[in-house]
């Protein structure tokens, strides 16, 4: 079996010769701009190509995700509404402003029915790692949401011909070694979040049901577009970010308010015969129950305590193989600062544990940091390899 049926079977719920084992890395900054200074960080497709070649090289079933080579500008997929597409009735002026360590993209868009603001920053916290947000929120009224929801442009034929280029590329290069997993731009509440202040999305269900029911539908229908083009370019998995909807919402209003749309959000990907894979990487015991209501084929990655709240062997015993889990071993407190011995035990005791699932992966809990040693990491998938035999 070669790993890409193995990594397909597992996540489709079926029988496999072993547990895959794989290492989720960042498509750029932080570890693989660690072993390649020397490529441009914003050499997105050279970065993805070596983070198949390092997995492949270590004996790993590659799973490559791509996010940033994808949205252009990236405010599209992880902050903000689209500033990169003009039309007649969506004009926009950007200014880039350079502060420090901060690349701010300032934007006005002017409609038929008012103007929107956005900003979107790129902060650059170590040479070749950037990290994103969106400090002005362009969603700050109902009258603004009623402009976006009118004229925000959606996918281009020049977008999605780019895309099924770039994604084909990545696909021939990975081969029979593994899979390709594209992020989508967010579970609808994760997208919500990304244009309209999180603080206040937390109780607009409760404090204003009606505007917070058209601010997921208009994100439902905005992530859905660009993930049509994603699944028909050839993407073998959806990722999708569930992490914002996290479980200190606990089960109750988890359920009542944003499963609804996130189940819609996973039903439209896999109609289209694309498994999807859920990411909460914050707390998540409180929700491991709910998600089985959620339809989703995967749910990742099972942080432990101290990242995360996960303990693996009681969400097995919960999940009882109704969804696949990819377990995760800490990629900060083990496999970059462990001793070789600490790596190897957290290893075997968590592939040991996952296997009672049925169908798991075991991976780093998230992307692997900067500063992490290539022993470190080679010690986690040689023991996770030596213990892989269901």
């Amino acid at each position: 079996m070669n790993s890409r049926e193995r990594l397909l079977k597992t996540i489709n719920g079926e029988p496999t010769d072993r547990v895959p084992v794989s290492l989720f890395i960042q498509d750029h900054g932080h570890f693989i701009n660690q072993l390649h200074p020397e490529i441009d960080p914003l050499d997105y497709e050279n970065l993805t190509l070596k983070v198949i070649d390092y997995q492949r090289n270590l004996g790993c079933d590659v799973f490559v995700r791509m996010i940033f080579d994808l949205y252009h500008p990236l405010t599209i997929g992880i902050g903000g509404l689209n500033d990169g597409i003009e039309t007649e009735n969506w004009k926009v002026s950007t200014d880039f402003i350079i502060e420090g360590i901060n690349y701010i993209r300032k934007s006005k868009i002017i409609t038929p029915d008012g103007a929107i603001t956005q900003e979107f920053t790129r902060s650059e916290i170590r040479k070749g790692t950037y990290v994103y947000s969106t400090p002005v929120k362009p969603i700050i009224s109902e009258s603004a949401l009623e402009m976006a929801v009118k004229y925000e442009p959606s996918v281009s034929r020049v977008y999605v011909q780019g895309i099924k280029e770039k994604i084909g590329r990545i696909k021939n290069a990975l081969g029979e070694d593994g899979i390709l997993g594209t992020w989508t731009p967010g579970g609808v509440f994760n997208n919500a979040s990304y244009i309209f202040d999180h603080t206040e999305l937390y109780m607009l269900f409760i404090t204003q049901p009606d505007y917070y029911e058209k601010l997921m539908q208009f994100c439902f229908n905005r992530v859905a577009a660009f993930t049509k083009v994603l699944v028909e370019a050839g993407a073998d998995v959806m990722c999708v970010s569930g992490n914002v909807p996290g479980g200190f919402l606990g089960a109750e209003m988890y359920e009542n308010y944003i499963l609804p749309w996130e189940k819609k959000y996973i039903d439209f990907i896999q109609e289209l015969g694309c498994p999807a894979i859920y990411h909460n990487c914050g707390e998540i015991m409180a929700l491991v129950d709910s998600y089985k209501k959620l339809g989703a084929k995967v749910v990742e990655p099972f942080s432990p305590v101290p990242l995360g709240d996960a303990v693996l062997g009681k969400a097995v015993e919960i999940v009882n193989g109704d969804y696949v889990i990819i377990g995760g071993v800490d990629q900060v407190n083990v496999i970059q600062k462990g001793t070789i011995d600490q790596i190897k035990k957290v290893t075997k005791e968590t592939i040991e544990t996952g296997k009672k699932n049925g169908s798991f992966i075991i991976q780093n809990a998230d992307f692997l940091e900067w500063g992490t040693p290539e022993e470190n990491v080679k010690a986690f998938v040689d023991t996770a390899l030596e213990n892989s035999r269901y």
